[in-house]
């Protein structure tokens, strides 16, 4: 990683026939790079991964890679439950010619702490690319600890972390376990400033579809001192931070896209999309921020 302070999980447009379409993500992914996104991660859960296919994943990762590269990092999600399913993955990524790579924890298996340092240590030896963990144990049904990150550190390669537990307590002590130089994410818009107020070093959002130049000045400011006015920027998103997540990410914000004028597509089931009031809702909220289409 190349120590960018927000990296945007993009969502994976789809055509009216549910196909992904290549064409609208490299536009979009234009639009994140010129709107404060130092780098994209494709196929993380906002992305739909679970139901986009190992092919679709690696065309995904081309098309992109294709166009932007150079322009902006680019991080494939290539994590599963299985880890010879995500070495295959993350080679063929790797080929693609993308940045980075980003793990998800095991899940549904939920192994111990020595599968995960075990799975993650196997990835890593099968890959150059430098990789990022994501932990968010309310989706995976497991925790990776911090002293199995500080473990996890110490292999060259792995060298940043999405921390997505909502426990700032685990983020604090994961900072006093590992080197200074391995980078830790907020997995949550909402708790970007906390998460750098105990040592992190930035977010992998999903608000910054919408505010990513707001969000890299949050960090910025915050980075420079200016904590107050981070805090101002932290306390004017807030209402949009929390309504992206007023059902199943990243079903608002594909929505929200919508509602400001990018073409999103369908959701693929067993997503389904917002109620009248949840969009209603959304809608609200994006304007009073001064977002609409």
């Amino acid at each position: 990683m190349k120590s960018g302070q927000v990296i945007t999980a993009m969502i994976t447009p789809m055509e009216e026939d549910g196909k992904v379409s290549y064409e609208q993500a490299v536009r979009l992914a234009k639009r994140l790079a010129e709107n404060g996104s130092d780098g994209i991660v494709l196929s993380g859960t906002t992305g739909e991964s679970p139901t986009l296919s190992y092919d679709e994943k690696v065309k995904l990762f081309t098309s992109v890679t294709d166009s932007l590269g150079g322009e902006v990092e680019i991080i494939a999600g290539t994590g599963s439950y299985n880890t010879a399913e995500t070495i295959a993955l993350t080679q063929a990524a790797e080929s693609a010619g993308v940045d980075g790579i980003m793990l998800v924890t095991p899940y549904y298996n939920r192994p111990s702490q020595e599968g995960l340092y075990q799975h993650f240590k196997t990835v890593a030896e099968n890959c150059a690319l430098p990789i990022m963990l994501y932990n968010v144990p309310g989706r995976t049904g497991v925790n990776l600890l911090p002293e199995t990150v500080a473990r996890l550190a110490e292999i060259d390669n792995i060298v940043a972390i999405k921390e997505a537990s909502g426990n700032l307590n685990q983020v604090s002590k994961l900072r006093s376990l590992v080197p200074d130089d391995f980078l830790i994410y907020s997995g949550d818009d909402s708790l970007t400033l906390p998460v750098l107020a105990v040592g992190g070093d930035g977010v992998v959002s999903v608000a910054s579809h919408l505010v990513g130049r707001q969000l890299k000045d949050m960090v910025t400011l915050f980075s420079a001192g200016k904590v107050q006015e981070a805090l101002e920027i932290h306390l004017r998103l807030l209402p949009l931070m929390e309504v992206l997540f007023i059902t199943t990410n990243p079903v608002p914000v594909k929505r929200a896209l919508e509602f400001v004028g990018f073409e999103t597509g369908p959701l693929r089931l067993p997503l389904v999309d917002l109620s009248e009031e949840e969009a209603q809702k959304i809608k609200d909220v994006l304007t009073a921020c001064g977002l609409g289409s």
